[in-house]
């Protein structure tokens, strides 16, 4: 086993992950069993569907707009909405054999299945091994017996992790919204009282907590966040939860799946957050960029640049805070083409076939739109008149404006406003992809009201 550093304080053991090292000869049965395994779960519908983690086709995307989706709703609404974000102490450490197997057994995992996932887990031995700086030979520790807990690093670990915790959701469902991502969960509360949120609260948190203690799980209190969600102009509820004289710590802001969810959905936070890492790519860019052909210098910056900024696009892209982004975009495009600080880079963007930032929110936003069509729904399903904006998507009618810059609102405003001849393609998404990055190089769109303005005329 090697310890893999996440962050914090080095010399601190608990900021490492322990990354299981396994033979290839014991891969190749994991592989066949998960593939069984998987079968027998996805065909008898077991996965509960609040658990995206590990799962084809459920992404940390998907997830956070669950997330945002539901809180931006309730706020709609003019309801009272809060989240709790938990924090499990070495969760894929602490899982139980014998509870597993137990629940293995209830989802129909029996006989030989379950005997050799026994035999699978029971007495393995593991060590540490450290890279020592100071010789050639790396440090190991002693052999040891691993008596709970599934390998970090294997292809079986995290979906018996999941099974684990698949029950967890039903405990608590029936007063919030639970979003599991493997062992990050998030429950989001909502009510139009204060006194039925606050009960809703503390009888989730109890069972909770009841259910880790039942599996031998154990909440990190102080990682543990709750944040009351507001518009602007409302203030923040003061609200104390705990459990066994406990207090979790109430936030304005907190990171869920890579991304900073701040207590007004503003994404000041997460934009102030990601501006370092692409002021260091401009950085890097510009220290090769003398050794470097201008292909290189695109895959360069899609592998250090693009990808931090493209994460989540879809939740901040929208928001007044993004320009700062924009900026520092256009400051790359320039050290790419060796182009003065003054110049304009509209038809730099066109030349590199490289999106602008607005445009790539536009690409990433549509395609979310169309890979996802049953989360919205059409005009043919609200009126039952006959016209030619039937096969558009219904605009709920909503004077927040934090609502309106969500996913959900701006998606189909968006959606609704694409040209004839490319929203005809929804159905062929590998076209309706092609066409739509032409389209969007074609015009670079440095802003979504020139967007808007283009597809009026």
């Amino acid at each position: 086993m090697k310890p893999l550093f996440k962050k914090g304080e080095r010399k601190c053991i608990s900021n490492y992950r322990p990354i299981s090292i396994l033979t290839s000869f014991s891969k190749v049965f994991e592989k066949v069993m998960y593939n069984r395994l998987l079968e027998h779960l996805n065909s008898n519908n077991i996965l509960v569907k609040e658990q995206f983690g590990f799962r084809k086709d459920l992404t940390t995307e998907k997830a956070t707009y669950e997330l945002t989706n539901d809180i931006l709703s309730a706020l709609n609404d003019r309801l009272i909405v809060g989240g709790i974000f938990c924090d499990l102490a070495k969760a894929f450490d602490c899982v139980n054999h014998d509870i597993l197997l137990s629940k293995l057994n209830f989802y129909g995992i029996t006989g030989k299945a379950n005997e050799w996932i026994k035999s699978y887990l029971k007495n393995r031995y593991q060590r540490v091994e450290i890279n020592n700086k100071n010789s050639s030979h790396n440090a190991f520790s002693n052999w040891g017996i691993i008596k709970h807990g599934v390998p970090q690093g294997s292809i079986l670990g995290p979906l018996l992790f999941l099974l684990y915790i698949n029950d967890l959701s039903k405990t608590i469902n029936n007063k919030s919204k639970p979003i599991l991502y493997a062992d990050d969960t998030s429950i989001i509360f909502k009510n139009s009282k204060f006194e039925n949120f606050k009960n809703d609260i503390n009888i989730v948190f109890e069972a909770l907590n009841r259910w880790f203690e039942a599996n031998l799980l154990s909440l990190n209190f102080d990682k543990t966040h709750y944040i009351s969600f507001t518009t602007k102009n409302n203030h923040q509820i003061d609200l104390d939860i705990s459990y066994a004289n406990k207090l979790i710590c109430k936030v304005l802001d907190t990171k869920f799946l890579g991304i900073h969810v701040d207590s007004t959905l503003s994404w000041k936070i997460h934009i102030e957050q990601i501006i370092p890492k692409l002021n260091a790519a401009c950085y890097a860019m510009r220290s090769i960029k003398p050794f470097m052909s201008q292909e290189t210098l695109k895959m360069v910056y899609h592998a250090y640049f693009h990808s931090i900024m493209n994460y989540g696009l879809i939740f901040w892209g929208n928001s007044s805070h993004s320009v700062i982004i924009f900026k520092i975009q256009k400051n790359i495009i320039r050290i790419i083409t060796g182009c003065r600080s003054r110049d304009s880079c509209r038809e730099l963007f066109k030349k590199l076939k490289i999106l602008p930032l607005q445009s790539q929110y536009i690409l990433s936003l549509l395609l979310f739109v169309v890979y996802n069509k049953d989360k919205f729904k059409l005009n043919s399903d609200v009126y039952n008149m006959n016209t030619r904006q039937n096969y558009n998507f219904h605009l709920p009618s909503s004077t927040l404006s934090v609502y309106q810059k969500g996913v959900y609102f701006t998606g189909i405003k968006v959606f609704n406003n694409l040209p004839q001849s490319i929203k005809n393609l929804g159905n062929d998404t590998k076209k309706f992809k092609s066409e739509l990055k032409n389209y969007l190089h074609a015009h670079s769109f440095y802003f979504l009201d020139e967007y808007f303005h283009v597809n009026r005329e």
